[in-house]
């Protein structure tokens, strides 16, 4: 408790919030089949979500601001295999986006959030 007499414990989400949070991970990776989808799927569970739970928009948030930082940085790496290093980066980069994912979905499924390396906080 604090001076005022109000906990200052944080409660912990609830499973559906849990799952929605880990859905917002793991569907950036199930999207990216399409283009673009790896921004899409945070990006409506985002929309929708935000105002009903604060621990599902932080970490869609996250998740977003993550795909869409990856989805730069790939562009870049593109134009780059124009001079043959672009192609080590976006193998490097194909695997940080799905170790990170997966770190962070098993952030959300526990009920903590998880902050992405390398990211520009371009939502907030």
């Amino acid at each position: 408790m604090d001076s005022n007499g109000a906990s200052t414990t944080k409660l912990e989400p609830v499973p559906e919030d849990r799952n929605w949070a880990v859905g917002a991970h793991v569907g950036a990776l199930v999207g990216s089949v399409f283009a673009f989808g790896q921004i899409v799927v945070p990006l409506v569970i985002w929309l929708v979500k935000k105002d009903e739970s604060s621990f599902i928009g932080e970490n869609a948030r996250e998740s977003l601001n993550f795909q869409i930082s990856m989805t730069i940085y790939f562009l870049i790496s593109g134009v780059l295999t124009l001079i043959l290093i672009g192609f080590i980066f976006i193998a490097i980069l194909a695997v940080l986006d799905v170790v990170c994912v997966i770190i962070a979905a098993v952030y959300a499924s526990r009920g903590q959030s998880y902050r992405y390396p390398f990211t520009l906080r371009l939502i907030s």
